[in-house]
């Protein structure tokens, strides 16, 4: 679905209310001959060495803009889960047939999609191929080959066959990320170099996956050479964005963050909490992208879909049977905090959009302002744009700031 369709159906419903490889130890896969289903086939084991190569398979991005030369690959890596067991995560690697003439070895953005939506269809990897389309940001891809870099996109956990997408879980997502920066030079025929400059980059849900890879690559990923992370339209805070959402038009992001939150956390209650209207909910929620899940959910408020009628708060006070609330965990995603505990050595661009109508601008400032007060170099900018559109216009400086972390240049700190 191209931009401006995407926009229109947003609107619209606002306004109605292979090669299978187990080796740990490999440093490349065999060649990448794995099917379409190897990709998105579960593995009945995954190796514990996170970002090795599962299976790989050669493909055509028809729907990164512009004809551009590229070679491109769906590729199954090892990642690792928020409670530390490996879990095997889908993803898309495209590198430029042109040579690199930078400086050094060409280098990897590690990017994170915004919000696709929880059905198996939605994978990004699957749409940027052109089995399914409902996604809005392959022009941010094409900006980045045009640049000449590397192009590492995870899916994000949960998109493998049989399997619920963990959205907006910090963990699992900061991890999936850095992860398929790892697995993208193992991948035969990439010509990357393991000690790649390595970018991170991400949008709403993307942005937050990226914030929290930035978090943890000191001490989950220090094998890599992170020099930058851009996020934006960040969802810092998940109980705040949860009140804006509730019984708005934007209703359906909120069903969708209760279900891959529970999928990232099975020990929270949710089918016994639902009435029917609720547990349909949650079909539709696992069953359509983004477009659907907007339409089919707007002006649902959780009350709505639970046999007591709960209220978020209410909501946040159910124990699981680990003994941890809805709430602590919620809480445990929030972005900003324990800053001094992850150590983030290099520079983060954040942005957002002046009129923002689905991420609440107070949290996104308020991650900001908890990153500057850490000492973290954080650049800022507010674009014009509300939510989807902020996404598109941040795409010509997202690409320019990254070029400065790899060619070694000062960033600017808007503390």
């Amino acid at each position: 679905m191209k931009r401006s369709a995407l926009v229109t159906a947003l609107t619209t419903a606002a306004l109605l209310g292979g090669a299978l490889v187990s080796q740990a130890s490999a440093t490349e896969a065999p060649a990448c001959t794995a099917s379409d289903a190897d990709v998105y086939a579960p593995p009945t084991t995954v190796p514990a060495t996170p970002g090795t190569v599962l299976a790989c398979r050669s493909v055509t991005l028809s729907q990164v803009p512009g004809n551009l030369a590229m070679s491109a690959w769906k590729i199954r890596y090892s990642s690792t889960d928020n409670q530390g067991r490996p879990v095997a995560v889908s993803g898309t690697l495209a590198v430029p047939t042109a040579p690199w003439t930078g400086t050094g070895t060409r280098p990897v953005v590690a990017f994170h999609p915004g919000t696709l939506g929880l059905g198996p269809q939605c994978a990004f990897s699957k749409q940027l191929a052109g089995a399914y389309q409902d996604e809005y940001e392959g022009d941010n891809i094409a900006a980045l080959l045009r640049a000449g870099y590397a192009v590492a996109a995870t899916d994000g956990p949960g998109y493998l066959d049989g399997r619920t997408h963990t959205y907006v879980a910090g963990t699992d997502s900061g991890h999936a990320l850095l992860d398929i920066a790892r697995a993208a030079p193992a991948v035969p025929g990439s010509g990357l170099s393991r000690q790649a400059r390595v970018g991170l980059w991400g949008y709403s849900e993307g942005g937050a996956a990226s914030l929290w890879a930035a978090q943890l690559a000191a001490s989950y990923a220090p094998d890599l050479n992170v020099v930058g992370d851009a996020s934006g339209g960040i969802p810092g805070d998940l109980k705040a964005v949860a009140a804006g959402l509730d019984g708005s038009a934007f209703a359906g992001f909120l069903a969708d963050a209760a279900v891959g939150i529970q999928a990232a956390y099975p020990a929270l209650p949710l089918d016994p909490l639902l009435n029917d209207q609720g547990k349909e909910a949650v079909r539709t929620a696992k069953s359509v992208c983004l477009a659907g899940t907007v339409t089919a959910l707007a002006g649902k408020s959780i009350k709505d879909f639970t046999t007591a009628g709960l209220t978020l708060d209410q909501l946040y006070q159910q124990r699981g049977s680990d003994g941890r609330t809805w709430g602590q965990v919620l809480d445990a995603q929030k972005l900003g905090v324990n800053l001094g505990t992850y150590k983030i050595a290099f520079p983060v661009l954040q942005y957002r959009g002046a009129l923002d109508e689905v991420i609440p601008t107070a949290t996104e400032d308020a991650v900001r302002s908890a990153y500057c007060a850490a000492g973290v170099r954080t650049g800022w900018k507010i674009y014009a744009g509300d939510h989807l559109l902020t996404d598109n216009q941040a795409v010509g400086d997202v690409v320019s700031w990254l070029g400065d972390r790899f060619a070694g240049r000062s960033a600017q700190n808007d503390c």
